[in-house]
């Protein structure tokens, strides 16, 4: 693989680890909205059920008011029954049904009162909610806006990077190219890799023959690992290092005193 080549695939793979850190920073975002959305989406859900509670109870009121209408009407009549009431057993069984009406009806009267009582306390209960759900809605909103306003700039970097990444693509040799993306796949694991200083793989570390490690150098071919299956390159030449300034003066000083320092040249 030329020199030339080498490189292409190795900027296409810093392009690549750009686009993913870019989807994995959008994908962070995720918990960040649900972290600051979390306060209205309880209150949200506390005041769906105190609603759907409140028609319930209201929706019982209609009912309980309906029986104690009923009741009534058939306790007057009963009432107005007895009255006219010709033997004692026939008396005896319309005042046996009064009296089971009369105690039915108190039944209801009693559950009426104690309904209207949580009517009232979820009435209450409903506007302190909803004050709350507004307040939270209020605090909330400015850090959404600013999470929103942050996920679009990653989102439009992260379509750069895409378009970078297509028209740099578009010059790669095809057969590289898609023995390239094979290697990556969906997972984005690393498809190109350097030969270490011990001419072992990047990747796997595993020890590659010094042949390999010269057709790697200067071949034009293409060579994978055989033990990950990584694309092998040859590092990128690094420059020697020079001796630190100060070093070079210790030394320099070193070497130039060499004489008593104590000794004096007097000129006559």
């Amino acid at each position: 693989m030329t020199e030339q080549r080498r490189t292409a695939l190795k900027e296409l793979q810093k392009l690549d680890i750009r686009i993913q850190e870019a989807r994995e920073r959008i994908q962070d975002f995720d918990p960040k909205f649900e972290e600051v959305e979390e306060p209205v989406l309880v209150l949200e859900s506390e005041l769906g059920t105190t609603r759907k509670r409140g028609q319930e109870m209201k929706l019982e009121e209609r009912r309980l008011e309906l029986s104690i209408a009923e009741k009534r009407d058939r306790l007057k009549k009963l009432e107005e029954r007895l009255g006219s009431v010709r033997n004692l057993r026939e008396e005896a069984a319309v005042s046996a049904e009064l009296e089971m009406v009369k105690r039915s009806l108190q039944n209801d009267e009693q559950e009426a009162y104690t309904l209207l009582d949580q009517i009232r306390k979820s009435d209450e209960r409903l506007g302190e909610l909803e004050a709350a759900f507004a307040e939270a809605r209020e605090l909330v909103e400015p850090r959404k806006e600013e999470l929103l306003a942050e996920r679009a700039g990653v989102q439009k970097e992260l379509e750069g990077l895409r378009e970078q990444r297509e028209g740099f693509a578009s010059d790669m040799d095809p057969l590289e190219l898609r023995t390239y993306d094979a290697i990556r796949g969906r997972g984005g694991r690393m498809a190109v890799a350097d030969l270490t200083v011990d001419g072992a793989c990047g990747n796997c570390f595993g020890v590659v023959p010094l042949q390999v490690q010269n057709e790697i150098r200067h071949g034009a071919t293409l060579i994978r690992c055989e033990g990950c299956g990584v694309i092998l390159s040859a590092a990128d030449p690094e420059a020697e290092t020079e001796p630190s300034g100060e070093s070079a003066e210790g030394e320099s000083s070193e070497a130039g005193n060499t004489g008593d320092p104590d000794e004096v040249l007097v000129e006559e």
